[in-house]
């Protein structure tokens, strides 16, 4: 079950490359973040709204397998999945692909969340699991 699927493009910025012309491995995590921070205001939590609702999330791990590089003039597209309820972690899954449909990477994020106040861990709030099953496509 597919609780949530979203897509964000981005073209490729000179300073995410070396000197080949080839995106550099560690940029991935932050194709991967923009994706998941898309798919969250998609939903309608974006960041902001979160925190002023006293939830804080830290990132527990991170997984990337390379596939494909990614080019200088490339526009990607990040597909962000999440496909199980968030209980006290959220795992959120990423590929990001080319113009030319190669996966390029994939991997997936393994979020914590806390109480902003006590900065302890705390299961995902009722409100925002509604929101993401609640979740409908444009």
């Amino acid at each position: 079950v597919m609780l949530v699927r979203t897509e964000l493009f981005l073209d490729v910025r000179y300073y995410e490359t070396d000197q080949m012309g080839i995106v550099h491995h560690s940029n991935y995590i932050r194709f991967f973040e923009c994706g998941r921070s898309d798919m969250m205001k998609k939903v309608g939590i974006p960041v902001e709204k979160m925190e002023e609702a006293g939830v804080l999330t830290a990132i527990v791990a991170v997984e990337c397998r390379y596939k494909h590089p990614a080019r200088m003039g490339d526009t990607l597209r990040i597909v962000t999945v999440m496909d199980k309820t968030p209980t006290a972690k959220i795992v959120i899954n990423s590929e990001v692909y080319n113009q030319d449909g190669q996966l390029c990477a994939s991997g997936g994020v393994t979020i914590g969340f806390l109480d902003k106040n006590t900065l302890r861990p705390m299961r995902c709030p009722e409100w925002m699991i509604e929101m993401f099953e609640n979740y409908k496509p444009e």
